[in-house]
């Protein structure tokens, strides 16, 4: 094969460039990510789930005919042997195949956790980005409240690991909210729009939708009547005792509002505190495929908005199975979380992975190589120098600017004394340890670190 010839040098260069709704996510950026999705991951493994993970890429007709207005933002071409296929745009269809498919290697309940990026084609801005990671808990194969339950208590105490603990996980039903379309008089043909619209109700006002309603055929009194409905406040005992006396003519309604009882008197048990959620008629969520409650994770102060979600979804596996299978589960937005964490400061971040530097001089390469690896073996996070030939100080100011906090100064004079001299970046205070304490004294600096903030 003919090797391709060298660009000449005084040739134009190409420019660099990532595409629209992509982004390149340097170490200062990734260190506060992998420490979110970490804690994220710690929490879903204490509560018994286990990971899995899938490809990015699947046959088309997986991903179509579930998931409503996201498969319209799909990335779909016919590959090079002639096949079909998507990116995946969530990481709950995928799951439904993966259960489908393996269904004689899982235990049910099966309790897994996936970490990973999706794809969505939709206009970029603050927030919400073409490729973004999305972080999953689901529950498959337990039709119990209890199942929810715990959903909902994972989403509380993952939120609060990361600074958010004001989040207030709002929650509704969906077979309550096709009672109250019902009940209102909307056909059952526009309920897809009716769902999207009412879920929109905080964030553009009831004039705004009623005008969306009706601008999508459904009748002015069927949407006063419904805003009238969903629009309803109190606790959720109060709200449930209320609306099971508007709708108890409606057997599907009372089901719900059953379910919902169990669910919110599961919550009070696992202490839970009241104003950690809230029951929230209007909240919709958009997604076809839910079944049974939905969820919603909302900070309003600062004014953030919406950072996670979650519903049941009982009927989603049985598209490949053709039988049932119970399942709900959450999704925590990382990239909406990391901005905010980032922006207000919630969580403190090292602005490196290493811990500590090592100087190096021509004359002391060996002993400083030693000393690395000695620390190193201890569970300590060592970067080295790689000029040798640069002044200490030099040395110290590329450290300095790398984050890492402790440098070690291993000048021919200190080794041989056996010793070398300890220095914390940050305010300049240097110790002279003996070369045998090393690991004894790094440790010590270290823990008088004060990690700066992300």
């Amino acid at each position: 094969m003919d090797e391709a010839p060298l660009r000449p040098m005084n040739s134009s260069p190409r420019k660099p460039q990532v595409l629209k709704g992509f982004r390149d996510y340097l170490p200062r950026s990734m260190l506060l990510r992998q420490r979110i999705m970490t804690t994220f991951r710690e929490i879903f493994e204490r509560h018994g789930f286990e990971p899995i993970d899938t490809p990015a890429l699947e046959y088309l007709e997986i991903l179509t005919g579930k998931a409503g207005e996201n498969e319209k933002l799909m990335y779909h071409f016919v590959d090079q042997g002639g096949r079909e296929i998507g990116l995946r745009y969530d990481l709950t269809v995928p799951l439904a195949r993966v259960v489908a498919m393996h269904q004689n290697d899982l235990v049910l309940p099966f309790k897994r956790y996936h970490i990973a990026p999706v794809w969505r084609a939709e206009k970029p801005q603050r927030g919400r980005y073409r490729e973004f990671w999305q972080c999953d808990a689901d529950i498959v194969g337990s039709a119990t409240m209890l199942a929810d339950a715990e959903i909902v208590g994972i989403m509380a105490e993952a939120l609060a690991a990361v600074g958010l603990g004001n989040a207030v996980i709002h929650i509704n039903h969906r077979q309550l909210l096709e009672a109250m379309a019902r009940v209102a008089g909307v056909d059952k043909s526009r309920s897809g729009t009716l769902f999207r619209t009412i879920d929109k109700l905080g964030k553009v006002g009831a004039e705004a939708v009623t005008r969306e309603l009706t601008d999508n055929g459904i009748s002015s009194e069927a949407a006063e009547r419904i805003l009238a409905l969903v629009s309803l406040q109190g606790t959720p005992s109060e709200l449930i005792s209320d609306v099971s006396e508007r709708l108890r003519e409606d057997d599907s309604a009372i089901s719900a509002l059953a379910e919902l009882g169990e669910l919110f008197g599961y919550l009070e048990a696992m202490d839970l505190p009241p104003a950690r959620f809230a029951f929230d008629l209007a909240l919709a969520r958009g997604l076809d495929y839910y079944t049974g409650p939905v969820y919603e994770a909302v900070v309003e102060e600062p004014k953030i908005g919406s950072v996670a979600g979650a519903g049941r979804y009982d009927g989603l596996i049985g598209t490949f199975l053709g039988r049932s299978i119970p399942a709900t589960g959450m999704s925590l937005g990382v990239e909406r979380i990391v901005e905010v964490v980032e922006e207000f400061g919630l969580l403190s971040t090292p602005g490196s992975v290493a811990d500590v530097f090592v100087a190096v001089f021509p004359d002391t390469i060996a002993a400083a190589m030693e000393i690395a690896r000695e620390l190193r073996e201890t569970g300590i996070n060592v970067d080295i120098g790689l000029q040798p030939k640069r002044g200490v100080g030099d040395q110290l100011k590329y450290a300095d600017r790398r984050g890492i906090p402790i440098a070690i100064i291993a000048g021919s004079a200190e080794i041989a004394r056996g010793s070398v001299a300890i220095k914390e970046l940050k305010t300049g205070e240097q110790r002279d340890f003996l070369i045998t304490e090393l690991a004894t004294g790094v440790s010590e600096m270290l823990a008088q670190v004060e990690p700066s903030a992300s």
